[in-house]
């Protein structure tokens, strides 16, 4: 069946089969594997944080490389290829733009810049990814060597773009904050259907989004639907959440970052600053670090016997008790260490004899006992 054909059949219901039937896929990203049993695979998205400047975005590719992460990811916009007159979008923001559009003519890279960018990336460690929202931008982003796709949540019904970007034959990377279930299966089913290797990122598409929306319940909800890997975008402008959705078996976090929260930009309040970003990226690799190791209980245990000792308790004497005297219960209490006989032997000790006088906070050993 030629692409084509396998797309259209996959967005009307073909694809449902190829959905069911495939199991857990785990897929590299350059040097990085991403999925069941691999590190979280950690995104940051400047966006439009760098608010036209070059320098800027560069910036952020140093400051994102030192915070450990794995991936710088921008936005490519080329105005005139993804806006008409007609957008509601063209209203005036900001004090520099006259509406919309001119922002996004300002937020524009040449290719060589791109190039200059991805380059930058790879050189400090990090995977060069950007989101195109035209065909246009998609070419532009294959000449400069992109090697995966993050799809924006306003993309995922647009099959136009979607299927030039299967036909580049590159790991894709969906996020689902404006989709229903419907329009996300049939983005998920076009994609596996190509035989392309896919993550979907549960997204909710609100700047910034309150933690009742954050939505980590549906990560597992995903990965049960599309046995694929299953990551968590993050618009919250807060650390806990990529941490958490990393406990919580998640492929991928994504976030948007700010060098200040006092900066310019649509995505201030839904980023994290740098040094929120290395408290996430630090959680996120702690959380890694406990889930792949089990301690042995009983080794652990044993390993701790001075420290047992130190924070248990043993039965003492309540009161001072003299010699030949039946213990009551209400002689006996159970304080630190643990130096005599434990709390579980003090029921058996009510009703026995001493053997000799015996002063208050004694811990009762065998031997003060007939």
């Amino acid at each position: 069946m030629a692409l084509r054909g396998r797309l259209r059949a996959c967005i009307f219901g073909v694809g449902e089969q190829m959905r069911t039937g495939c199991e857990n896929r785990n897929f590299a990203i350059g040097p990085r594997k991403i999925g069941n049993g691999h590190p979280v695979f950690v995104v940051v998205d400047v966006a439009q944080a760098h608010d036209g400047s070059l320098g800027t975005a560069h910036a952020f590719i140093d400051v994102i490389a030192e915070a450990g992460a794995d991936a710088v990811k921008f936005q490519t916009h080329i105005a005139h290829a993804e806006s008409t007159a007609a957008e509601p979008f063209r209203v005036q923001f900001s004090q520099q733009d006259r509406d919309r559009y001119e922002y996004w003519r300002r937020m524009e890279f040449t290719p060589e810049q791109w190039r200059g960018l991805a380059e930058h990336a790879r050189e400090s460690g990090l995977e060069f990814l950007s989101s195109p929202f035209s065909i246009e931008a998609v070419d532009l982003l294959i000449d400069i060597g992109i090697r995966a796709w993050k799809v924006g949540s306003g993309e995922i019904t647009n099959t136009v773009l979607l299927e030039r970007i299967v036909k580049s034959e590159k790991p894709i990377l969906l996020s689902s904050g404006m989709s229903s279930w419907r329009e996300l299966d049939s983005a998920v089913n076009m994609v596996i259907g190509a035989g392309r290797p896919c993550m979907v990122y549960q997204c909710t598409t609100r700047y910034p989004c309150p933690p009742e929306l954050v939505g980590l319940g549906l990560i597992g909800a995903m990965r049960e639907r599309y046995h694929l890997p299953v990551g968590l975008s993050d618009h919250s402008g807060m650390s806990c959440f990529g941490i958490a959705a990393a406990a919580l078996g998640a492929a991928s976090v994504e976030v948007h970052i700010t060098m200040s929260p006092y900066c310019f930009g649509p995505d201030v309040p839904a980023s994290l600053t740098p040094a929120g970003l290395k408290r996430m990226v630090k959680g996120i690799r702690s959380v890694e670090s406990s889930l792949s190791h089990s301690p042995d209980k009983d080794r652990f245990a044993d390993s701790s016997e001075e420290t047992r000792k130190m924070f248990g308790r043993s039965v003492v004497t309540r009161v001072p008790l003299e010699k030949g005297e039946l213990i009551e219960s209400h002689h006996l209490t159970v304080k630190k260490p643990a130096r005599g006989l434990p709390p579980t032997a003090m029921n058996g000790l009510v009703g026995r004899r001493i053997n000799r006088d015996l002063p208050a906070d004694h811990f009762i050993m065998e031997d003060d006992l007939e």
